[in-house]
C-alpha cells in the first residue's frame, strides 16, 4: 500500500512578494482559506513578515461566518505578533467588528445584542487607534463610522435592556 503522508514544501524567500500578491488576490476572490495557506507558507520562510501576518489575520476573520471560535482565537494570537502598536490596536478592532458581523443574524433572538457588544469592543479599539494614528491615516475613523452605521441601520443591534450582558464566546 502506498504511503499517504504528505509533507509541506517550503517556498523560496525570493518569491514572498509575489506570494503576498496572490494571497491578496485570493482574499478579493472570497477564497480566504487559499489566502490563509499562502500566508502560512510565507511565514514559514519569513516568520516576522508583517504584511503576511496582517493578511493572515484578515483571511482568518474572513472565515468567521463559517468557523468562528477557532479562527477568532488564532487571529487574536496573531495580532500580538504585530510590531506596531497602532496595528495591534487597529486589527484587534477589525477582528471584533468582523466577529460582530458574523454573529448577527437578523430575526434571531439575541444576535443583535451579541453583535452590539462586539461592535462596542471594536469601537473602543478604533477610538484608541485613532488617537495614535498619523494625520494621514483615518482608517480607524472610517471603521468606527462603519460600526455606527451598522448600529443605526439595524434597530435590533443594541445593548440588551434587561441589564444582563450577553456572554461573548471566545
Amino acid at each position: 500500500m502506498a504511503d499517504t503522508t504528505h509533507e509541506l514544501k517550503l517556498i523560496h524567500k525570493e518569491s514572498v512578494p509575489v506570494a503576498l500578491e496572490k494571497a491578496h488576490r485570493y482574499r478579493l476572490l472570497n477564497e480566504p482559506m487559499e489566502a490563509e495557506s499562502i500566508c502560512l507558507d510565507i511565514l514559514k520562510v519569513d516568520p516576522k513578515n508583517q504584511q503576511a501576518i496582517v493578511t493572515l489575520i484578515l483571511a482568518l476573520s474572513d472565515q468567521f461566518s463559517v468557523t468562528t471560535r477557532q479562527t477568532y482565537k488564532r487571529a487574536k494570537e496573531l495580532v500580538d505578533s504585530l510590531e506596531d502598536n497602532y496595528d495591534r490596536i487597529y486589527y484587534s478592532g477589525i477582528i471584533q467588528e468582523r466577529r460582530a458581523k458574523a454573529s448577527y443574524r437578523p430575526g434571531k433572538a439575541g444576535s443583535g445584542h451579541v453583535a452590539y457588544q462586539w461592535l462596542q469592543h471594536a469601537m473602543e479599539c478604533y477610538e484608541a487607534a485613532a488617537a495614535i494614528s498619523p494625520p494621514d491615516n483615518d482608517d480607524a475613523i472610517l471603521r468606527w463610522n462603519t460600526c455606527v452605521r451598522i448600529i443605526e441601520r439595524h434597530p435590533d443591534v443594541k445593548a440588551e435592556e434587561t441589564g444582563r450582558t450577553p456572554q461573548l464566546l471566545e
